[in-house]
């Protein structure tokens, strides 16, 4: 099968990588091609298309493809509690995000970054008029600490404030879930609902299950496991952002919170980010369940 990430290989992966070094994915008769995109917007659209069968992608991202007609559903969870901050430099003039009033912020993947600085905003007496957004692509922190622009939206609090402490520009997050955003599943796998084999998914998250509970009972030794895997991930950040990430990943990667996807479903209404209400049954699913 063949998953395309969000990103290039990071800690938020962990259950992935583990289960392929651990051998948990030939044990389930899987061999999993993973890809990292070269544009962090392609994935969804690239399983939509039936180029893949599994992708990693953001649930408010989800909720705002399916309306706009992509075959899109939500098949697991891998990171369970928000990840993305707006983010700006800890000694910068940016105390609140009402001080970005005509001010500019980076952003890498459109739509659902802009929806969520949107809400952001709108919770500090603002809104996307006030404000010029910036495509930075890859370069979220690099973006801000070279004052390319006076924020960004869309880095993760695991990884960037890491990488900006390590290179000495102390950076603060303003964390979604405080600003106006009802929690939600930071990170989710998503597939097309009228193409997806249900028993080779079902089988791929019984290993990444399995590479979970790895993690979580063995933080150090799996640690090394990972960081094995590519020489570029034997770094201090790395290890951060891998310190950051255990807590983080769904313990149960195929359970459903349907509260929680009608929440957020009814936030983006409410905010005239959608125009009708999609039921929880099309936006996700538990694929274990007959």
């Amino acid at each position: 099968m063949t998953l395309m990430l969000d990103w290039f290989v990071n800690p938020d992966h962990g259950p992935i990588v583990i289960a392929q070094e651990k051998g948990y994915f030939a044990a389930v008769d899987l061999e999993v091609e993973i890809i990292a995109p070269a544009d962090p917007s392609d994935p969804p659209k690239m399983v939509a298309a039936g180029q893949a069968d599994l992708a990693i992608s953001y649930q408010p991202q989800l909720h705002l493809q399916i309306h706009e007609g992509l075959p899109l559903q939500r098949v697991g969870t891998l990171v369970a509690t928000p990840l993305n901050c707006l983010l700006v430099l800890d000694d910068g003039p940016i105390k609140t995000p009402a001080d970005l009033a005509g001010r500019k912020v980076g952003f890498s993947v459109g739509g659902v970054e802009e929806a969520v600085l949107d809400a952001i905003l709108r919770h500090n007496g603002l809104s996307l008029d006030d404000i010029e957004l910036v495509n930075v692509n890859w370069s979220l922190s690099p973006a801000l600490m070279s004052g390319q622009v006076d924020a960004v939206i869309g880095a993760f609090r695991n990884f960037e404030l890491n990488q900006m402490d390590i290179e000495g520009v102390p950076g603060h997050c303003f964390y979604v879930e405080e600003e106006g955003l009802p929690a939600y599943d930071e990170l989710i796998y998503v597939a097309n609902p009228n193409t997806m084999d249900r028993d080779m998914i079902t089988r791929f998250f019984a290993a990444t299950e399995k590479a979970t509970q790895y993690i979580v009972n063995h933080p150090q030794d799996s640690w090394e496991v990972f960081a094995a895997s590519a020489p570029e991930l034997q770094d201090e950040l790395n290890a951060r952002a891998w310190a950051d990430t255990v807590p983080r990943f769904a313990l149960r990667p195929t359970a459903m919170d349907y509260g929680r996807y009608a929440e957020f479903e009814t936030f983006l209404h409410t905010a005239g980010l959608i125009p009708n209400l999609n039921e929880v049954s099309v936006i996700a699913t538990d694929v274990t369940v007959p």
